[in-house]
């Protein structure tokens, strides 16, 4: 009988008590917000709001100037008022062109709100001075995810007079034909200015406009390169 109460015994059905600590409860704040805490003893999430602008650059202002050289004065003053626009209104910063040292100053105030604002405004007056125009440099200001990249011919292979200046030529095209194509299928802006190359694009699509532009300077033939630059551009699209 005590051999067959104890085999009752193990066979009994026992509730185990659930080991799990890190189970998330959520806790409704006096706000009437919800915020996450750990269960058991654990330090509460603090909830701070949002810092303005004014408190994180710590009542300072900052300024950044940029070097506007000789050839990029006139579009300058013919532009000026494209480039003054997006930067004071949506911006909110302030602007000016110092005639003696040539450069073009941007200073924040107690206008703007977002702290990298001053960054993009450095960035869309850079690409106009570098040469794009005002319509493509605009794009840096309404887009977080471009980037400028800048190199010299000279960098992928070292070239001198006439090849130099034939592989200038290659990239370029007749009539800009082949800068236009590689432009068109990379999404990108192209500016050659002597022997260095500017790129305007996102990180990918700069990628690979590089790779083409640094094919033709090592001498691919323009049709080679835009059947490379055409599977690549394929294949990425496919991927998104």
């Amino acid at each position: 009988t005590t051999t067959n109460n104890n085999n009752s015994a193990d066979t009994e059905f026992k509730k185990v008590k659930s080991k799990n600590n890190n189970k998330r409860k959520r806790r409704v704040v006096e706000d009437g917000e919800m915020m996450e805490t750990e269960d058991r003893g654990a330090p509460k999430r603090p909830n701070f709001p949002p810092i303005s602008g004014d408190k994180l650059q710590g009542g300072s202002d900052e300024i950044r100037k940029i070097a506007v050289p000789s050839h990029r004065y006139t579009p300058l003053k013919e532009n000026w008022l494209k480039i003054f626009t997006p930067i004071v209104e949506h911006l909110h910063l302030q602007v000016r062109f110092n005639l003696k040292t040539r450069n073009v100053e941007i200073r924040t105030c107690k206008e703007t709100q977002d702290i990298s604002s001053l960054t993009k405004a450095a960035d869309f007056v850079k690409a106009f001075v570098l040469g794009f125009q005002v319509e493509d440099a605009l794009a840096l200001i309404r887009l977080d995810e471009l980037f400028l990249e800048t190199f010299d011919v000279t960098d992928v292979k070292p070239l001198k007079g006439d090849h130099l200046s034939r592989a200038i030529g290659r990239i370029a095209g007749k009539g800009g034909k082949t800068k236009f194509t590689i432009e068109n299928v990379t999404r990108t802006r192209i500016v050659l200015a002597d022997t260095k190359v500017h790129i305007l694009g996102s990180f990918q699509n700069i990628k690979m406009a590089r790779t083409a532009i640094c094919n033709l300077i090592l001498g691919s033939p323009p049709s080679k390169v835009y059947g490379n630059i055409r599977a690549v551009a394929s294949r990425a699209a496919e991927r998104f």
